[in-house]
């Protein structure tokens, strides 16, 4: 039977005496990646409202989206997503509205504030909380950095036999497509061919075609010397034992991945999550969030630089971000034609 519901007034009254009183708080559960499962991330908040983060990674939005169809209304509260899926979240009933007053983003990175993928008819459903690059990552011991600058590089024969490629075609399709001069949104059946040569000199000048953790270490082992779709978040959790390994967006540029934090329409506790965003997305949060033991990326509120050591920034080249962000673009997001056509032509790689 449903239960009646309560006056606005009342609820608001109700919400607040729960975000008080620890002691009448419930947990919060949340659908996340592995880099919110830092303790250091969660523990301020749990101490601030006496309430115990319940988190459930997962690995892809159709993984995440399978969960929430399986699970009842309330079973989670939050949800991390990649941004470029948050529509999807959306369209699917899931995500509820945010108030666009209480967030941060004037803050932000301009271009990470990315309304329009964080918003719909107007409405806020989710905020950016992070983002990096899937660009080039190598040994700077082994590799001249110059040559990195210059993606034709990779298949010029100087490094046959030392290249790692990230075993996921969207990134490293897209970086090719820059390659030839293709802009990722503009990728189509019609021009894909255009990759096939690129990817097959690649592959050729390729050791390996292999997951993020295979090519990790297969770089910091010094199996290969260059990572194709690696970036800060394969280099700066191995920095501390390996400061050889480094970075670069090529001239022909990169790919930015962001993720974005919403809560669930059909939370428990809307208010207690709401917190937990506006933490994640505060200066202090983004700090910790950047700085995560499962992989590092940058934080998309630019108040995080206040709090980040001069260490950390280095390795997420924070002063190279304006030059960065102006030539890196967005994953492809290819229609469901396009993307059968794009993973043929990576199978079709995959088998040379």
């Amino acid at each position: 039977m449903p239960r009646p519901s309560l006056p606005s007034a009342a609820l608001t009254a109700l919400s607040l005496i729960l975000l008080s009183s620890p002691a009448l708080a419930k947990d919060l559960n949340a659908l996340v990646w592995c880099d919110h499962t830092d303790p250091s991330l969660v523990a301020p908040f749990e101490e601030k409202f006496g309430v115990k983060v319940n988190l459930k990674e997962y690995e892809g939005t159709a993984a995440g989206l399978a969960i929430l169809d399986q699970s009842q209304p309330g079973d989670w509260d939050v949800l991390v997503i990649d941004a470029v899926d948050v529509h999807r979240a959306v369209d699917a009933g899931y995500l509820g509205e945010l108030p666009a007053d209480q967030l941060p983003t004037a803050d932000f990175f301009p271009q990470l504030v990315m309304a329009e993928n964080n918003t719909k008819d107007g409405k806020t459903y989710a905020v950016t909380e992070k983002f990096g690059y899937n660009t080039i990552a190598y040994d700077k011991t082994k590799v001249d950095p110059k040559d990195m600058e210059d993606l034709s590089t990779l298949w010029s024969g100087k490094y046959d036999g030392r290249i790692a490629i990230y075993d996921y075609y969207l990134p490293v399709l897209g970086i090719l497509a820059m390659g030839q001069g293709i802009n990722t949104a503009d990728i189509t059946a019609d021009n894909l061919d255009q990759l096939k040569d690129p990817l097959f000199k690649l592959k050729a000048a390729s050791k390996q075609v292999s997951d993020v953790v295979s090519s990790q270490t297969a770089l910091a082992t010094g199996d290969v010397d260059i990572m194709v779709g690696g970036g800060e978040w394969v280099t700066a959790v191995l920095a501390a034992d390996n400061p050889n390994l480094d970075w670069t967006i090529p001239k022909q540029g990169g790919l930015r991945w962001a993720q974005s934090i919403g809560v669930l329409k059909d939370s428990s506790q809307p208010d207690l999550a709401l917190e937990f965003v506006k933490y994640i997305v505060s200066p202090e949060g983004q700090a910790r969030l950047a700085t995560a033991s499962c992989y590092w990326g940058m934080p998309a509120n630019s108040k995080a630089g206040d709090v980040l050591t001069p260490e950390q920034k280095a390795v997420l080249r924070w002063d190279d971000q304006p030059d960065y962000l102006a030539r890196a673009q967005l994953y492809p997001i290819p229609d469901a034609a396009l993307d059968t056509k794009m993973q043929d032509l990576w199978t079709e790689m995959m088998q040379k």
